[in-house]
């Protein structure tokens, strides 16, 4: 007996240095096993995938406001609100894309339906530039352009809008696939999936900034379909990239549709609403300690706030004859409810980030187009400026990593430095800052303007450099490292294991909430201040507009965002998951 006793413990110790011990498999459904799948081999893919991608992302997102005015010969206001609209499109669809993840396909076949989707989109966009007959006639001299008929704007719009709901959707499930490469459950894999989500947004950076050269450039010098014809190689490319790793990805399944796990949580609770809650939380329904409260999901420890949910997981003796999801949820259940709640804040705090992070696309980029673009010999297209932003974010990633958390860890005794919190704070305050610096450049551009006597030369350059707006590009980028990096983390640690996918989309909700927001401020401002023949602060005419009106407010708006994130971060309480190895 001591024999066979020996070698059953063995063959267990044996099989947990084999196969990972959180859940996932391999593409024929069997356990994943440690050595041939997963870890940076796998996730390397997906980083390049995702570089690929962003590649065509920010081709079109850095200067879709400059195609808006100059091909389509759209009003820069107009342009502005359709470029904040299409980005919101292409980040609330972020929750389609993590819904269907987690209830049905899984990260992996998600991921590859919306790639084929996203190449279709960037296809029928190439076109649209390419065909003479789907745009309007060429304008040089910006006034009394024909603009574009409403056939040859809807066709460009269905390819812009079907690409960008295709990038959203697919963006959640890829970031999740590559963190689910490392086993949380095997103490050497867990510090690399900090690493990972750092080097997922570096990948990002180095697809924008590959956007923000060599497209942009082509855009401007070449031609628009060239340019667009780039961005949609780059999409092929990553389809092939991201198909080849399919072997060594370790998979989470789908654990069924957690919308109504959350509606079943608050049935149970109005119906057991007159109960009072038991003093043990022991005795609240669970299922086995053996097995999972959620298909592949580790069970949560229960936590002491919105006890009131607790009232869904009281088990009554008819509860018993007949377990009823409706009548009756474990602990872990509710326990699901109760993160997405203590998400909710975080989440509504980071919209006004999104809000100031949108004006990079389109004040930002409308201010350049108004100063001196060249540099020696060469003319800079005003959406390179973008290339500064990626640079700040190229540097302050590894500063971040390699120094500042070692510097940190020594004063806060956390291993990351800063808790995830404590970085999107710090990110806050920073984008608070480019906010600032954006004003004080621009009542610079306004006087320089002024003074040439150009206020009523909209068209004419200012003798002004447009490398002044580094400064203000810089320090976005810099508040992206703190900020978009700590959301990205955040919501993937925080969500459960049956609803990651979903969870991990609530930065780019967030993002997409931002530039909704950001399109009706802007229509808003456009219209409160140019009423009674007073000059709009986003005026068409540059020159006699108040960007810097416009980014003082924002600059205050974000300081009182900033005071209500400490608050919420302060009573904020980290999910407790509890481990379990494979059967």
């Amino acid at each position: 007996m001591a024999t066979d006793s020996a070698a059953i413990m063995e063959t267990a110790t044996r099989d947990d240095d084999l196969y990972t011990k959180d859940g996932t498999v391999d593409i024929c459904g069997r356990r994943a096993t440690r050595a041939s799948t997963g870890l940076w081999k796998a996730a390397g893919f997906v980083l390049v995938n995702q570089a690929l991608v962003s590649v065509t992302y920010y081709g079109i997102y850095n200067n879709l406001v400059r195609y808006l005015t100059n091909v389509l010969h759209q009003s820069n206001a107009t342009a502005a609100s359709n470029v904040n609209l299409w980005t919101g499109t292409s980040s609330i669809t972020a929750l389609i894309g993590g819904f269907i993840s987690d209830s049905y396909l899984g990260r992996y076949w998600t991921t590859t339906l919306f790639l084929f989707v996203y190449l279709l989109g960037m296809i029928l966009l190439t076109l649209s530039a390419a065909l003479p007959s789907l745009k309007p006639p060429s304008c040089d001299t910006g006034v009394d352009c024909q603009p574009a008929s409403p056939a040859q704007t809807g066709v460009f719009f269905f390819a812009v809008y079907l690409g960008g709901l295709a990038s959203g959707a697919y963006q959640p499930c890829n970031s999740s696939l590559g963190a689910d490469q490392f086993d949380e459950e095997n103490p050497d894999e867990l510090p690399k999936m900090t690493a990972y989500f750092n080097w997922f947004y570096q990948s990002m950076t180095v697809g924008a900034l590959l956007a923000s050269t060599l497209v942009l450039y082509t855009q401007e010098n070449v031609s628009w379909s060239f340019g667009f014809g780039i961005c949609t190689i780059a999409m092929g490319l990553a389809v092939v990239v991201f198909l080849i790793g399919t072997p060594l990805y370790r998979n989470h399944g789908p654990g069924g549709n957690p919308l109504v796990r959350v509606f079943q949580v608050l049935v149970a609770t109005v119906r057991k609403m007159g109960l009072k809650n038991p003093n043990d939380a022991s005795l609240l329904y669970e299922v086995a300690d053996d097995k999972p409260s959620i298909k592949g999901s580790r069970k949560i420890q229960h936590t002491t706030n919105f006890q009131f949910l607790d009232k869904a997981a009281i088990i009554l003796p008819s509860d018993l004859e007949e377990v009823n999801p409706w009548r009756l949820c474990t602990v872990s259940q509710v326990e699901e409810v109760k993160c997405i709640i203590r998400m909710l804040p975080i989440l509504l705090s980071s919209i006004v980030y999104s809000i100031v992070y949108s004006q990079m696309a389109t004040l930002f980029l409308e201010q350049g187009g108004t100063m001196d673009t060249h540099l020696g010999r060469y003319k800079i297209p005003p959406g390179s400026l973008s290339v500064f932003e990626n640079l700040s974010i190229l540097v302050c990633t590894p500063t971040y990593e390699w120094f500042l958390v070692p510097l940190l860890r020594r004063f806060t005794k956390h291993p990351k430095g800063l808790t995830d919190l404590q970085r999107i704070g710090t990110g806050l305050f920073v984008i608070m800052l480019s906010m600032v610096v954006a004003a004080l450049v621009e009542i610079r551009r306004l006087g320089v303007a002024r003074d040439h006597g150009q206020l009523d030369s909209p068209a004419a350059v200012l003798p002004m450099s447009v490398f002044w707006l580094v400064p203000q590009y810089f320090l976005v980028g810099a508040s992206e490292v703190f900020t978009f990096i700590g959301l990205i983390e955040f919501f993937y640690d925080e969500s459960p294991d049956g609803m990651r996918a979903l969870g991990s989309s609530f930065q780019l909700t967030a993002l997409a909430c931002g530039n909704y927001s950001s399109s009706l401020v802007v229509t808003i401002v456009n219209g409160v201040t140019g009423r009674r023949g007073h000059t709009s602060w986003i005026a068409d005419n540059l020159n006699r507009a108040h960007f810097d009106y416009f980014y003082w407010m924002l600059a205050v708006v974000t300081g009182i965002d900033l005071v209500f994130f400490m608050v919420c971060a302060y009573f904020y309480k980290y999910i407790k998951t509890v481990s379990f190895s494979n059967e």
